[in-house]
């Protein structure tokens, strides 16, 4: 970064950016994200009740059919679109900071681009989980830990999800991270990088901090059903306001909840039995 632009930054005076330009980007990635929705809202074949996992039937992993390249690569493709629609809304105010120190670039026109390049390593990463999200989801079907309908059947595997969920929220990588996510300010002063290819290294970058954050809470759709659409938009809302409250007590309060609702999971069996 320039010294004129780490100074501006420096300061906490965020760049001036026109109205328009701003309204651009918030618009393309709400566009984004709105489609995807409407995309994975199409797969489950509930318009009307989107939460409806009794017409799960047409997700791509909703039945215990032979897996082949075909059938994983749809299920890839349904994973990917779930974490654009749930991980782009929360990137919106690093890529509106990015967009307004990018054009403070003279003699480097083309913020548009770049900003595009950003957006495009962050879904990338993304995509990467998505990737390892489907193998997982291959796996756990193939040896009958996971239903049909997306969601692992077995009260103890699932309380396990949720208390190992609950404990990483409180673990240094995931305060680590959080704070990445929380402060694109200091994302940008210490991680820029000039140009087309710079914006695409810090998108990764960025991206990698995010996942880094919230892989286990990605984990938590397996707990409510993979396709469950309410369940998605409860976490992708809670990942929204971990990343705009500011400190890691949100997060710390809500795995010491996760870690309550697993051991209750848990031991409600027991508790029955008895």
């Amino acid at each position: 970064m320039g010294k004129s632009d780490a100074a501006v930054v420096g300061n906490g005076r965020v760049p001036w950016v026109p109205t328009a330009e701003r309204a651009t980007v918030l618009a393309v990635a709400l566009t984004i994200a709105g489609f995807t929705w409407l995309y994975l809202i199409h797969l489950t074949g509930a318009m009307p009740a989107m939460g409806d996992l009794a017409r799960h039937a047409s997700h791509p992993a909703g039945a215990m059919a032979h897996w082949d390249i075909q059938h994983a690569l749809l299920v890839f493709i349904m994973w990917a679109a779930m974490m654009v629609a749930m991980m782009l809304p929360g990137a919106i105010p690093m890529l509106l900071l990015f967009l307004a120190v990018s054009r403070r670039q003279r003699g480097r026109p083309g913020h548009y681009l770049r900003v595009l390049l950003f957006a495009s390593g962050y879904i990338l990463v993304w995509s990467g989980f998505s990737l390892v999200a489907t193998l997982l989801e291959w796996r756990l079907e193939s040896t009958r830990l996971l239903a049909p309908m997306g969601a692992i059947p077995q009260a103890a595997l699932g309380g396990l999800v949720l208390a190992a969920a609950g404990a990483y929220q409180w673990t240094p990588l995931k305060t680590r991270c959080l704070h990445a996510c929380q402060t694109p300010l200091t994302f940008v002063l210490t991680r820029w990088r000039p140009g087309p290819r710079g914006a695409w290294r810090m998108g990764l970058t960025h991206g990698a901090y995010c996942v880094g954050c919230c892989w286990a809470l990605m984990g938590l759709l397996f707990v409510g059903g993979v396709m469950n659409l309410l369940w998605a938009a409860l976490l992708s809302i809670f990942v929204l306001a971990e990343k705009l409250v500011p400190g890691r007590w949100t997060a710390r309060i809500s795995g010491a909840l996760l870690i309550g609702w697993g051991g209750w999971v848990l031991l409600a069996p027991v508790s029955m039995d008895a």
